[in-house]
């Protein structure tokens, strides 16, 4: 399977890099901590279920972000 080229790319260029690096690579230690909370021995009186609640919404806001920013 051939990636899929930038529209300013031509054959043998490299895609260009990422404007925002940090916004990609926040999402994996947001979703490693939801697998963590996921994993969790037990309830934590209802924190654990409250926590990973909390960490849906920035990594959809991060994804978001990112969307926003390739239109």
């Amino acid at each position: 399977m051939v990636p899929a080229m930038m529209p300013s790319q031509t054959l043998g260029q490299t895609p260009p890099k990422e404007r925002h690096p940090a916004i990609p690579a926040a999402i994996n230690p947001l979703e490693k901590a939801k697998v963590d909370l996921e994993h969790a021995a037990h309830d934590f009186g209802g924190h654990r279920a409250e926590a990973l609640k909390a960490v849906d919404y920035p990594i959809k806001q991060v994804r978001e972000a990112l969307e926003y920013d390739r239109k």
